[in-house]
């Protein structure tokens, strides 16, 4: 008999693969530049649809589980949610409890993998320019990027979930490196994130390991010559650049998650629907991103802040520190990097004449 997570997380993925296959079937029948409006109206039905999960989630969270009575949610709670304070000998109010901490959790965790896809957002279009990929090829390339970050996230979220429970200490593990990261961000020039396609490590792994024709082939991924020779096409290679820049971001993203959450479910779902959400906020937000210059200092600000909070988590989970506070300090640091850099305008080098 199935388990109540095992249908719950079936249906999730059914739901998400039919928009996926919705939007590339029914809207994407041709290869095209995706142009503002048509990002901006998908960057809305994404943010739409994780808006009303957090609904659900609020309302039937105890669904994911399948919690049917106190001692259940008992277990759950303790297992994923020590901090919470239920109410014994009365199920439905601990059950409200459970279902409101639950909701804040998968938001607060949707928001800050949201925020953190920003980076990931600069690093794909160094991506696409540095590899000359035609922008009406953008989409696709992005399609398949996302399909192979569904299935890295979901081994990484629950192996690392597995390894939590099992070694509590990986917590600290994961806070150092997030606090690393992010202090990183400050000391890092922009030059430094200058692409060289011939020195990519996958581009030289596809060099060695596999058939590579030398140049593109409209939207094709592989092409076979009239010889009958199969050959992986540059745009394949871009794919596979794609999907290990995403493995690098998800070093960072999914332990800043789980400084929020400790469920696997909570983590898997606020990280999908962030990811889902990447591929038409790179199109929004592709041509303004660069106006917001501290926002990636924000980025920088929000890791440590991340994590601090898992390092210290024992001390937090003490003083009642709750997990609505996280998302407080997340939208208050990503405003005022926002306003910073409205407020705050770039000078521009003066020319010397002569």
């Amino acid at each position: 008999m199935l388990s109540n997570e095992v249908i719950f997380f079936a249906g999730f993925i059914a739901v998400i693969s039919m928009m996926l296959l919705l939007d590339l079937g029914v809207f994407s029948k041709t290869d095209h530049e995706v142009k503002f409006k048509e990002a901006a109206i998908w960057t809305l039905v994404w943010v739409a649809m994780s808006v009303g999960f957090y609904f659900i989630i609020r309302t039937h969270g105890d669904l994911v589980h399948g919690v049917e009575d106190f001692t259940g949610l008992y277990h759950i709670a303790e297992k994923y949610a020590p901090h919470l304070n239920l109410i014994p000998g009365n199920f439905e109010e601990s059950l409200e409890i459970y279902r409101q901490n639950m909701a804040t959790e998968y938001i607060t965790g949707y928001l800050l993998e949201y925020a953190l896809s920003i980076d990931n957002i600069f690093v794909i279009i160094l991506i696409f320019t540095s590899f000359n990929v035609a922008p009406k090829y953008y989409k696709k390339v992005l399609f398949w990027g996302v399909l192979g970050a569904v299935v890295m996230r979901f081994v990484f979220i629950f192996v690392g979930s597995a390894l939590i429970q099992q070694f509590s200490w990986i917590i600290y593990v994961f806070g150092l490196l997030l606090v690393y990261q992010g202090g990183k961000i400050f000391f890092e020039k922009d030059d430094d994130e200058a692409i060289d396609p011939g020195k990519h490590p996958v581009v030289k792994f596809a060099s060695k390991y596999l058939p590579v024709f030398p140049r593109y082939v409209k939207e094709h991924f592989f092409v076979r010559t009239k010889a009958g020779k199969f050959f992986f096409t540059p745009l394949f290679v871009v794919v596979l650049i794609i999907e290990f820049t995403d493995l690098i971001f998800a070093v960072d993203s999914v332990p800043a998650v789980f400084a929020v959450t400790k469920d696997p479910y909570v983590v898997f779902f606020s990280n999908i629907f962030a990811i889902m959400g990447l591929r038409s906020m790179f199109f929004f937000l592709s041509n303004i991103v660069g106006l917001f210059r501290f926002l990636k200092y924000g980025l920088g600000v929000l890791l440590v802040f991340i994590g601090g909070k898992m390092l210290a988590h024992s001390y937090l989970e003490e003083i009642g520190f709750k997990t609505v506070y996280s998302l407080y300090v997340i939208l208050g640091i990503l405003a005022v990097s926002v306003l910073a850099s409205v407020l705050i305008p770039e000078k521009k080098e003066e020319t010397v004449r002569g």
